[in-house]
């Protein structure tokens, strides 16, 4: 789920296991090595360009592929319980109110509503429960890193290596990533917003105001992450936030 910045690096090294073939056949005899080999590269390399106008076209095997990712979202499981419980815990809203000066501040940049911000934060962090730390300093210290900003090429910051979960084929595969580092939380929020207005994959969660499925699947559609559920998944609980606001 933690993404924002793709690297394909470790997925390309892991070798495809049973959960991961999929049910019809692609290809067949002793060419099928070759065959999910080059439909998992391909399904990798349409993620990371977000499916937007640069994003090469797909091949049948490839489309099928995105097609049963996408059908995943259908069955979905809710984020948070159910999904018309308007309610909060109490450390949730503590959370919430921890970030919401920062949120607010994100947010006003971006074009949304605080609570839009306020959800990605909670559904990237596990509600602030989930940190990223700085493990890789060897300090242990957190990372403030509370939306999963990868350390790419051009990051010359602090960073924090973490396990992670990434999705090719619909199929969870576990990764180790490095992520970026904070000195605080509001260094984190700052640097969330100037990243989605400086790239502009991401041109559709701008200016989506109080339109939570909007911003959901801009940033999906951008490449955000690799769950295809994801924008589902952010989209419900902003939602519920709002209602709580409400």
């Amino acid at each position: 789920m933690r993404h924002a910045e793709f690297s394909t690096s470790s997925i390309a090294a892991t070798l495809p296991t049973e959960s991961t073939r999929p049910t019809a056949a692609i290809g067949g005899g002793s060419g099928f090595g070759q065959t999910f080999a080059r439909v998992q590269g391909e399904v990798a390399d349409f993620i990371q360009n977000g499916g937007g106008a640069s994003a090469p076209d797909l091949t049948p095997e490839g489309s099928l592929w995105r097609a049963r990712s996408a059908a995943s979202v259908l069955a979905a499981p809710e984020v948070d319980g159910n999904s018309d419980d308007k309610s909060t815990s109490e450390d949730q809203q503590a959370f919430l109110e921890s970030i919401a000066p920062w949120a607010k501040e994100a947010a006003d940049k971006l074009g949304v509503a605080p609570e839009l911000v306020q959800a990605h934060a909670a559904l990237e962090s596990g509600w602030g429960q989930r940190p990223i730390m700085r493990t890789g300093a060897g300090d242990g210290a957190s990372s403030h890193n509370l939306f999963g900003i990868k350390a790419g090429g051009k990051w010359d910051g602090a960073v924090a290596e973490s396990a992670t979960t990434e999705y090719v084929g619909g199929a969870a595969l576990k990764t180790k990533e490095r992520f970026r580092a904070y000195p605080d939380a509001a260094s984190a929020f700052r640097d969330y917003a100037r990243m989605l207005l400086d790239n502009p994959r991401y041109k559709g969660a701008i200016g989506a105001g109080n339109d939570a499925h909007a911003f959901a699947q801009g940033l999906a559609k951008g490449g955000y992450a690799t769950d295809p559920a994801y924008a589902s998944k952010l989209a419900r609980l902003a939602g519920k936030l709002q209602g709580i606001n409400g």
